[in-house]
């Protein structure tokens, strides 16, 4: 049971979803009666606002487009013990918040994320589900694989978390970085299956496969080079290496055998491109000290922030 003395804010970031946002609103109130539901007007044209302040959410409004320009903000604003993401689509099952809310506190857990499991034909789009499980397999072999939906919009978060999470990304790629902050702290985490429903008529997805997909492959590519240089610039270096020694062979062969050097400019070209190689290994291995001094730093401010532990008290 969770105590009515423990502050819980749910969070719904949202564009033009004036046909969905009463249902998220009143879903949310039922199952969690003394939490207070904060609706994030981001930019939209139709009637969002009206709608979620009728409802009783409390509304507020940013300007910068973009899930995670939304989420920064709702990060910055509010003061809580516990958090709750949510989009506003109505496609997140309600009543299993209680259960993400305890999980996080009997087990002193910063983040409990809510898998998605879908309960209608129509719930993952083919090229949104295969998107979710190659992100979440590379996120997996590089971070640790905590996850199995790392995409999934309904998460829950201590204090701690949401008062030491930096949030970057101004888009949909969000709940990838807070996938990777997670992982890369090796914060304490868990994951709940939840029902997902498909979206209500006449209601839109404001995610674009191909477009937000790119987005996220790219944040994973810059968090692997921010969060893992020296893996990131010891592959480059070892392509560069390989693609100068297939330059280079045949004219060290040819030199071996004749004593002579043909080909001037493919033996300058190979000699640059393995400078190129040890200088990418020699900025991974400087790189990732000073990567190790930024975790220091972001470690130390995270447990300057106190833990869940205080909410069983």
């Amino acid at each position: 049971m969770i105590s009515k003395e423990i502050k819980i804010a749910v969070l719904v970031p949202c564009h033009n979803e004036e046909t969905t946002i009463k249902a998220v609103v009143d879903d949310f109130r039922r199952a969690l009666p003394s939490s207070v539901i904060y609706v994030y007007d981001n930019a939209s044209s139709d009637d969002t606002s009206l709608i979620a302040k009728g409802a009783g959410a409390i509304v507020r409004h940013e300007s910068l487009l973009g899930k995670g320009n939304v989420i920064r903000r709702m990060f910055a604003d509010i003061e809580a013990d516990i958090y709750i993401m949510v989009d506003g689509d109505d496609t997140y099952h309600a009543p299993s918040a209680p259960k993400l809310i305890e999980h996080l506190i009997d087990n002193g857990l910063d983040m409990v994320n809510g898998a998605r499991v879908e309960e209608g034909d129509k719930a993952y789009r083919l090229g949104h589900r295969f998107g979710n499980m190659m992100f979440t397999r590379i996120v997996g072999m590089v971070f640790g694989e905590e996850f199995d939906d790392i995409l999934s919009g309904y998460r829950v978060f201590s204090r701690r978390f949401v008062k030491s999470f930096p949030a970057l990304s101004s888009g949909f790629e969000i709940e990838t970085e807070l996938t990777i902050h997670a992982l890369e702290l090796r914060l304490p985490v868990g994951e709940i299956n939840t029902p997902y429903s498909d979206r209500p008529e006449g209601s839109e997805s404001k995610l674009n496969t191909l477009v937000d997909g790119w987005s996220i492959l790219m944040v994973i590519l810059q968090l692997i080079k921010e969060e893992r240089p020296l893996p990131f610039f010891s592959a480059i270096g070892l392509l560069l290496a390989i693609t100068s020694l297939v330059l280079g062979y045949p004219l060290i062969t040819e030199w071996l055998d004749t004593g002579l050097v043909p080909r001037i400019p493919t033996a300058i070209l190979s000699s640059i491109i393995m400078l190129l190689s040890f200088l990418s290994m020699t900025c991974g291995l400087i790189l990732d000290t000073v990567t190790r001094g930024r975790k220091e730093l972001k470690r130390l401010h995270y447990l300057g922030i106190k833990g869940t532990g205080y909410l069983k008290e």
